[in-house]
């Protein structure tokens, strides 16, 4: 018994040791690493889309600006700013504040191909979409998971996919008025199906009387790999990847997307 006590001393003292020499280890090895981060030139950005609702289309143009400045809309004034499309129709965009260009009224057509042409310190950058067919949002249900014990909500949106073609969807939630979630999803093991996706936002804060606000779009295929690309970076849409800008649709290295889109928006109500 007393050389079983001396050991467990031992055993306890080698410990204490160990764990005394570990923080004097890590304790001597702290050092403040200041990164070299390399500014870069600034690089045009575009975001613009046309829908098939009858109103004033928009296109944003800015410029990115250095990491270590304040995140904020670097608008880019006095871009030339035009709209064509494949039945021989033009729009000349107006700049309405800062960065921010409008059309005239009008809407989008489904199958007709529109190409967007910004103009800006002469150079111009060029993207193209082709509006897909639209598919309606019949509903939006509630779904609720039990995610390790927990029971959380969520919102499905509903709607009925149709046979043999390709489609790509994108879904904006929006509770409170903000942005709480946007994601893609394509047909690819839903062709031709009803559909019920759920969108993975936890509804559980918001308070009973709220409402959800989901805008379903119809998108081509190049404007989802952007979308696609931008929640791996973020990692809403899946395993994260190593940072990059996403695939975009301009030419001339400008980056951002132009997507021509159909829409269609269902508000629920949180009980």
């Amino acid at each position: 018994m007393i050389l079983a006590a001396e050991n467990i001393k031992i055993r306890c003292l080698v410990r204490l040791l160990y764990a005394v020499t570990a923080m004097v280890l890590f304790g001597s090895c702290e050092k403040v690493i200041e990164l070299d981060l390399k500014n870069a030139d600034p690089v045009v950005v575009i975001d613009g889309g046309v829908s098939d609702f009858n109103g004033n289309q928009v296109v944003r143009v800015s410029r990115t600006y250095e990491f270590t400045e304040p995140n904020r809309f670097n608008g880019a004034a006095g871009a030339k700013v035009v709209l064509t499309n494949d039945a021989g129709m033009t729009w000349n965009y107006t700049e309405v504040s800062t960065g921010v260009y409008q059309s005239t009224r009008f809407r989008g057509r489904p199958g007709i191909t529109y190409t967007l042409d910004v103009t800006l310190d002469g150079k111009t950058y060029t993207a193209s979409s082709k509006m897909p067919e639209k598919v309606i949002l019949d509903s939006l249900t509630f779904k609720q998971f039990d995610v390790f014990g927990s029971i959380s909500s969520y919102i499905a949106v509903n709607y009925n996919d149709p046979p043999g073609i390709q489609n790509q969807y994108r879904n904006v939630l929006r509770a409170k008025g903000k942005v709480e979630d946007d994601s893609v999803n394509e047909d690819r093991f839903d062709d031709g199906n009803k559909v019920s996706n759920v969108i993975f936002y936890e509804l559980d804060e918001l308070m009973s009387g709220d409402s959800v606000r989901v805008e379903f779009q119809c998108i081509d295929r190049n404007v989802y790999k952007y979308f696609y690309s931008m929640g791996q970076n973020s990692g809403s849409g899946g395993p994260p990847v190593s940072p990059s800008n996403p695939p975009t649709n301009f030419s001339n290295g400008a980056l951002g997307v132009f997507s021509a889109y159909t829409s269609s928006t269902r508000v629920a109500i949180i009980k």
